[in-house]
């Protein structure tokens, strides 16, 4: 009996700080921030890091990413470290990585390889696991120029999960092949979730998106406040689709009813019942990071884009990360270059209670939040506050009205309860007395009855 064990790979970070930093007024907080996430990235991808190396250039070495002096010290840490590998800490040309590996006589790696592994390794869904062997034949059909120690498919550890050999890094035509059919495949999911989305649509629930950065507490959050149960592990992309629930809360409180876990458009019909209580859906959605791979990003279109279609943003922000203003900045530049703009914003500091000194609070701002709040989803920490923001954000865009609405009219009654927030409700002889903030569109059918 033989036991299949996968060996521990042993790596050095490498890092190039360039000019593109100058004016930023913290470029080695910068690098040393990226490269810390690296690290972070390596250890989940099953790494362990024995040493990083830093070097600084006005721009990358078009040959080899860094200096032919730096080459020769880092063979000499990887000599006296025992590393297996080196990760770069940014995406590689064919040639540099060829010929980094050919003088080093080692595995070379960098950061999207690294991502696009990890992404393997966390897809569960039929959906995930096409987007990411997607993004992974993208990756390889740009690397075919020549095969070195880095594009090896033999053995084990980072960048062999996936699709596997097939020969695929050898004949283009295959791969071109498969990534057709694969977008093929990905449009039938595509058109699938445009009928989940029509079926939401069709309950005139307000959707609100939570985006963030990775590993924020976005998928605990959704958890906490639907009842779902959904993976959340304090790792980066531990969870990689997208999952909408109903969040139900009492006007004024912001208590949340947990359990309710059933499919998404039996949600939405159940919501019709009303019963005092406002019904938002909360959509969870793939965590962003720095240098995101284009492959990945051209892949996870179509769950990205579930945040295009949201009504609303909820922005998950970790306020004990080492660079947390970094990280939102990130997000939004993310968010931009999707075509996501003009969307109002809630932005919840997550985790605050990881922040030892009060006095870590005070700066907690972002500028672009309609509504900002400090919260704990996995102490329970000031999440009654998040229904009366969002209520606060529905009442912009609906109009208050007291209209007494005739016992005829009671579907009307019901509809109100469904789409917007009743205030108050008195039943008389002639019919009931609402006071509400309504839709413009009820709105005008209750002026006319």
């Amino acid at each position: 009996m033989y036991e299949n064990k996968e060996e521990i790979e042993y790596v050095i970070l490498v890092a190039v700080e360039t000019d593109d930093l100058a004016g930023t007024g913290n470029r080695l907080n910068a690098v040393e921030v990226s490269l810390d996430e690296l690290e972070e990235l390596a250890e989940t991808a099953g790494a362990v890091v024995v040493g990083r190396m830093v070097q600084k250039l006005p721009h990358f070495n078009s040959s080899t990413y860094i200096g032919s002096g730096k080459i020769e010290e880092l063979a000499e840490l990887i000599a006296s470290t025992g590393a297996t590998g080196i990760i770069t800490d940014d995406e590689l040309s064919p040639a540099q990585m060829n010929n980094l590996a050919e003088i080093l006589n080692i595995k070379v790696m960098d950061r999207t390889m690294v991502i696009l592994d990890i992404f393997a390794a966390h897809a569960r869904t039929a959906e995930g696991k096409l987007q990411v062997e997607l993004a992974q034949l993208q990756y390889r059909l740009s690397r075919l120029t020549g095969k070195g120690i880095s594009m090896s498919r033999l053995g084990g550890g980072i960048g062999t999960r996936g699709p596997g050999e097939k020969k695929l890094e050898q004949d283009r035509r295959v791969i071109r092949s498969r990534v057709a059919q694969l977008r093929r495949e990905l449009e039938d999911v595509v058109t699938h979730r445009e009928l989940t989305r029509k079926g939401r649509e069709a309950g005139d629930l307000p959707v609100f998106a939570i985006v963030g950065y990775t590993n924020v507490g976005k998928s605990t959050l959704l958890n906490t406040l639907t009842g779902a149960d959904i993976l959340a592990e304090d790792k980066l992309f531990a969870t990689l689709d997208t999952t909408t629930r109903l969040y139900e809360y009492s006007h004024g409180n912001g208590n949340t009813v947990a359990g309710r876990i059933t499919d998404i458009i039996d949600k939405t019909i159940e919501a019709a019942a009303g019963g005092g209580k406002q019904r938002v859906l909360l959509t969870d959605t793939v965590g962003f990071i720095r240098k995101l791979p284009h492959n990945l990003i051209d892949a996870f279109r179509s769950t990205l884009e579930e945040t295009c279609h949201a009504d609303y943003i909820i922005h998950v922000v970790d306020a004990s990360g080492a660079d947390w203003s970094g990280d939102m900045k990130v997000v939004y530049e993310t968010l931009d270059m999707l075509g996501i703009e003009g969307k109002k914003v809630i932005t919840l500091f997550n985790k605050i209670d990881l922040l030892e000194n009060a006095d870590d609070r005070i700066g907690l701002r972002d500028p672009r939040a309609m509504k900002t709040l400090l919260i704990s989803a996995k102490q329970d920490i000031g999440l009654a506050e998040i229904g009366n923001a969002i209520d606060d954000l529905l009442r912009e865009e609906r109009v208050y009205v007291e209209k007494l609405i005739s016992y005829k009219d009671m579907s009307l009654l019901a509809e109100i309860k469904k789409r917007g927030e009743l205030l108050g409700e008195e039943y008389a002889g002639e019919g009931v007395k609402i006071s509400a903030y309504v839709p413009a569109e009820i709105a005008g059918r209750l002026d006319k009855i």
